[in-house]
Order: structure tokens, then sequence, then C-alpha cells
């Protein structure tokens, strides 16, 4: 552990041992901090820099405004919206920015809050929410919706809550946000009692009036509409996103096509040949044409779960 992952953990245990209130009140700065943003890459870096760039606002998770940094590429009619996940960020989608702009495609991506060459230290959910309604302002309707990681519980939520997408892709996707509670609890190494509380605090303070907003903020609680083509990518050694969080999100939407992979972890898959071949043909086929699969494996009968990661790999908030 590192050490102001360490001090942070101590300092948490130690309120939570007092009252489990306070140690949820010692917990709240750290969930929705974000770490420095990763850089840029040499193989991704020319991609960007053929981006047109502008920048829009939101409200912020705190409501009070963010700053969002938005690429796009190619000028097509069709217009494809990629969604990267925690500490990531848009050029991690380079290889498939490629290619769909190959294929006529217009593509946007975004720096959420806090990430990338967007400003900020603290993000959540609904910052991705709301960075879709104002895409959706300017563009119209999205004939797809790709998200990655975090970013691919956002777009299933935000699909499923409104949002006018033709089709959703999914990459090494969380299928929901108690997930994301649950791993904060194992980076930090709290109690259940203290990961309540903060459950609690964290909804009065940014879900005012809503008793749960964890309901909604959940791709197996609320699924896509029954007739949304959905293709859900996941490596089957994900160390990061358990594999059995893709058979989650396929449980929860029968007729998903779900494609396992090998070998590419969490974010290498973003760039592996197979998946980039699969959500292009997913993305350009007919509707009509759009493979679905059988009934997936009910939750009864998913595997063991992935070992845990190192506390440093944990990607939460």
């Amino acid at each position: 552990m590192n050490p102001a992952l360490s001090l942070s953990s101590a300092v948490v245990r130690t309120a939570g041992a007092i009252s489990p209130r306070l140690g949820a009140a010692a917990a709240m700065p750290f969930f929705g901090h974000v770490a420095r943003p990763r850089p840029v890459t040499a193989d991704d870096s020319p991609t960007m820099s053929l981006a047109r760039r502008r920048t829009i606002g939101i409200p912020g998770i705190d409501r009070r405004g963010a700053d969002v940094v938005v690429y796009e590429w190619g000028r097509g009619p069709r217009t494809v919206v990629l969604a990267h996940g925690w500490i990531g960020r848009a050029s991690q989608f380079s290889a498939l920015v490629r290619e769909l702009v190959a294929e006529g495609y217009r593509v946007v991506a975004f720096d959420a809050p806090a990430h990338g060459g967007s400003p900020g230290r603290h993000s959540y959910l609904a910052d991705w929410l709301d960075i879709f309604a104002e895409l959706q302002t300017r563009h119209g309707a999205f004939d797809a919706i790709i998200g990655h990681s975090f970013g691919g519980l956002a777009t299933l939520v935000g699909v499923a809550g409104g949002v006018d997408a033709a089709r959703v892709v999914t990459i090494s996707a969380l299928a929901d946000a108690d997930e994301v509670l649950r791993e904060f609890q194992l980076m930090l190494g709290h109690s259940d009692a203290v990961s309540a509380r903060l459950r609690e605090r964290f909804a009065a303070r940014y879900f005012a009036g809503d008793p749960d907003p964890f309901a909604w903020l959940s791709a197996v609680r609320r699924p896509l509409p029954p007739d949304m083509p959905l293709l859900i990518a996941h490596d089957e050694g994900d160390r990061l996103v358990p594999f059995g969080e893709a058979l989650r999100i396929a449980s929860a939407n029968p007729g998903a096509a779900l494609l396992p992979t090998a070998g590419f972890g969490h974010n290498r898959i973003l760039a592996a040949d197979v998946v980039l071949d699969a959500v292009v043909d997913f993305v350009t086929a007919d509707a009509s044409d759009v493979a679905r699969t059988p009934a997936p494996t009910p939750e009864s009968a998913l595997p063991a779960p992935t070992p845990a990661p190192a506390p440093s790999e944990v990607l939460v908030p």
C-alpha cells in the first residue's frame, strides 16, 4: 500500500473504531477523489493531436459547475460516444477512434471532471450522465455509446434512464454502484458498519430526497429496454473488475451479446483486435442483424470470484 493510501486507511479505520458515523465522515473526502491523471501514451498521442477539442460545462458532483474537455473526430452523420472509466481518459480509446472514423462515424469522447485534461479533484457517476445529456443536446440521438469500466456502468445507467442511443457496448464494466462501495471498502479496510454509514452519507449529500440512489445506479436492478442491442466485452482474467460483473450485466439484459476474452486484462482489452473487430461489426450492423445470444448464465452458476487485486490497484473513487 502506498504511503498516502496507508495514511487514509489508518484515519478512516481509527475513526470507525470510535463510531461508524465518524468513520464514514472521515472516508467521505476520499470517496470520489480522483488520483493524478494518467499521461497520454506515445501510441495514443497522434490520434489525440487530430481531435477537434472544446470545453463544455456541466453541474459537477457538487452542482457548483465543472468544465469537461471534449474531443471529436470525423464528420459523419452518425455519432458514437466513448466513455472512459475511473482514472481513465479519452485517449485510451485511440485505436477504436481510428476504426470508427474509418467507417464514416463522427466520434466524440471526453475527459470527465478531474480526469485527463479536465480540471478538478472529485467526480462521480452523475458527472458522466450530465455529460451524456450535454452531448445529446449538441449531437442528437447517438448511434452508439461505448463505455469502459466505470464509464460502462455510467453508459448502462444513462441509457436505461433515457439517453437516446441505438445500441450500447460495455468493455470491462461494473454492474452497479454497490460494487464501487465494496471496492472502496476493500481499499481502505474499514468495517461493514462504516460502509453502510458512508452509503447513507453519500446519498444524502449528492442525491438529496432520493432514499436509495443505488437502486437506479445499477445495471442489474435497472436494466436496459428489452429491445436495446447490447454487446458486453470482458476479459476473464480482469483483476480490477471481475468477469462475474459481465455475467451479472448479461443476466439482467437477456439477449445481450457476450464477448469473453483472455490475456488482455482490464485496459489492454481496449486495443485488442478481437474486441475492435467485434465492436465495429456490432456498431455498423443493421439493427435487424445485431447478434443476440442465448439466455445468459444465471447468477447462481457464476464462477468463483477473481482473486482480489492489491489495494493499490483497486479501481474506485
